[in-house]
């Protein structure tokens, strides 16, 4: 592996905050050998390059670049020092903070046992939650960031949101397996507080679910990467709500006919 990648990594995971055991777990070594890839005595796989890539929201292509970017900001800011969340800082709002982790314990509620429901079908269907409402209403739900990945729309915020969450022990990480492929589950250990929710928006999420929550992770992923949204933008960019008024008849949610 050439020297500049290995560093690259080291820098990337502590730009991010993340423990070597992490990134370790997360790519499916162990810490010694995750060591040795820092040091650049052990060359890494295709898989683990990807699986890196998306741990640091980057396309492959800019992980294996030679320079190392400014990460995407996922830091939230403190509003007090005596703040709980210390180092967990993402750039949404401390409000759609707290909407996305009850709106994330909703659907682990209701689907999460499902299992087809591994963390990469979890993104698509937060991807389909958020911009199918906004096509609907033209507002924002949990108001999320979503990056174009290799896999599919990703929510920029959602590591660094479960980390906490469970370091809270509002969720449980847990490994399991769909047919032959790993899969990375988490199950509530909490009911969600729906107070900040309104009628509407529970009954749009429990219309996504009914709708995509039976299909596997390459059905949604093929689905996704078919909508505009995921499209128009380049791999590692910011996907822009907006696109969703562009979308063609299999994707749109929206009856524009009856607005006429």
């Amino acid at each position: 592996m050439a020297t500049n990648l290995y560093k690259k990594i080291k820098e990337l995971r502590e730009q991010s905050k993340f423990s070597q055991e992490y990134i370790a777990e997360e790519i499916g070594v162990s810490r010694p050998t995750y060591m040795q890839i820092e040091k650049g005595e052990r060359d890494i796989t295709v898989p683990e390059a990807r699986k890196l890539a998306m741990i640091f929201s980057l396309s492959l292509e800019d992980f294996l670049g030679d320079e190392v970017s400014a990460l995407p900001d996922v830091v939230l800011k403190k509003e007090k020092a005596k703040e709980k969340e210390g180092d967990i800082r993402i750039i949404m709002p401390r409000a759609n903070v707290n909407k996305f982790k009850e709106v994330l314990l909703y659907v682990l509620s209701k689907i999460g046992a499902k299992p087809n429901i591994g963390e990469t079908t979890l993104y698509k269907l937060l991807y389909f939650i958020d911009f199918d409402f906004y096509e609907k209403f033209e507002s924002q739900l949990t108001g999320a960031r979503y990056i174009k990945n290799h896999y599919g729309p990703t929510p920029v915020e959602f590591k660094k949101i479960i980390e906490g969450m469970e370091k809270k022990g509002e969720v449980e990480r847990v490994k399991s397996s769909y047919f032959q492929y790993d899969q990375k589950k988490y199950l509530p250990h909490r009911e969600p507080d729906l107070s900040n929710l309104s009628a509407q928006e529970i009954k749009h999420i429990d219309e996504v679910l009914a709708r995509l929550s039976d299909k596997n992770a390459n059905e949604l992923s093929a689905y996704s990467h078919s909508d505009v949204p995921w499209r128009v933008h380049k791999p590692g960019e910011t996907i822009s709500y907006e696109s969703v008024f562009y979308r063609d008849e299999d994707h749109s949610v929206r009856n524009y006919d009856d607005e006429l």
